[in-house]
């Protein structure tokens, strides 16, 4: 359910933000001896655990037993991270001594990606998830068509190289078996392209560039008329998918075993733990997901169900876009039990994104 700040009193969020607290860094049901005790909350006991039950009417805690305090329910933590948690910036040293511990200006564009998984997972101590931009979300900085010798005649083909300014390289095979037989004039071909296409993404040059020249085929030589032919078969779609990194699987199976359902059996703990691991090999599923991030505004901290791991239970994803200027081309995420320590991974998380960005902007500049 959905509940408005308006639905809360000001008591109520003090002890909501208590109990939520307490509850992740404890792992605990909280009581409300434990509210008064420990979070300045200058009421008594039996006040605390009336708000408590009002709480768990408006669907924000629930008690795991009858004689048990109060846990937060999704809907609980989501209040808590949307309206009450306190995110710490990281201060210009950490910023610094994060940026400088990988060299990311120095490689190619998938060594970074694997570099800045790896470098989020040690330091948010959760598995993480980067998911590699698609070609087409990306600035086309050249193409260039090659033509491939040794085939038959009225069997020629063209490889055709489209490189991103992120570093990211595509080929394509083009027929090409009506191609004018001078060697110069697909070199004019590919400056005729790169005039027209340099800077712009592959969908603007879809939905843009070739719509124009399509509206002047009719009028143009030869030359424009080849190229609008090879631009269209070169800048057509294809079904290739992101690549999606996984770094630090280790930590989310020791949460996994760490965190354990009270009472759970062994065995019910272990296929549990399987369960998740199957899932993270679910990459559609993953950059599904994922893909909602481009799209959202900030960071998307998603929880239980609203995950791809709704089946393994407790499982919360924190995850941003990353991309240059405002254009975003992947995601950065970190996934992890719904106890994370939000208010540390979440700016870790932001900063990561930030650093990729910048990284990407410095390749097309």
């Amino acid at each position: 359910m959905k509940t408005s700040m308006a639905d809360l009193t000001l008591r109520a969020k003090r002890i909501l933000n208590a109990v939520v607290q307490e509850y992740l860094s404890s792992g605990d049901a909280v009581g409300s001896r434990t509210v008064t005790r420990r979070y300045g909350i200058d009421l008594s006991p039996a006040t605390v655990r009336n708000v408590m039950a009002d709480l768990e009417e408006l669907g924000l805690l629930k008690q795991p037993h009858t004689s048990a305090g109060r846990v937060p329910t999704d809907d609980g933590l989501r209040f808590f991270i949307d309206s009450l948690l306190k995110v710490r910036s990281l201060s210009p040293k950490e910023r610094e001594e994060i940026a400088s511990r990988y060299n990311l200006f120095g490689s190619d564009l998938d060594e970074v990606l694997q570099r800045t998984s790896r470098m989020l997972s040690d330091l948010a101590q959760q598995a993480t998830i980067v998911i590699t931009p698609l070609p087409e979300r990306q600035r086309l900085e050249h193409v260039e068509f090659v033509r491939l010798p040794g085939l038959r005649a009225g069997q020629a083909q063209l490889l055709a190289v489209l490189v991103t300014s992120g570093g990211q390289v595509e080929n394509k095979l083009i027929p090409a078996a009506e191609l004018p037989a001078d060697p110069g004039f697909l070199e004019r071909v590919n400056n005729y392209l790169n005039e027209r296409v340099k800077g712009k993404t592959l969908e603007e040059i879809r939905h843009t560039v070739l719509e124009d020249l399509g509206d002047d085929k009719q009028h143009v030589d030869t030359l424009a008329a080849e190229a609008l032919r090879l631009g269209r078969a070169a800048f057509t779609p294809t079904d290739s998918q992101p690549t999606v990194i996984v770094s630090g699987q280790a930590h989310l199976l020791d949460h996994t075993g760490s965190q354990a359902v009270s009472g759970e059996p062994p065995g019910d703990r272990m296929a549990r733990m399987q369960r998740l691991l199957g899932a993270l090999e679910e990459k559609e599923r993953i950059v599904r997901l994922l893909d909602r991030a481009l799209v959202a505004d900030g960071i998307q901290v998603w929880l239980g169900a609203d995950t791809p791991f709704a089946e393994v239970g407790d499982v919360s994803i924190v995850a941003t876009p990353y991309g240059p200027g405002d254009r975003p081309v992947g995601s950065i995420a970190v996934i992890g039990p719904t106890r994370m320590n939000y208010s540390k991974v979440i700016p870790l998380v932001d900063f990561t994104a930030e650093l990729v960005s910048r990284v990407l902007g410095h390749r097309r500049g």
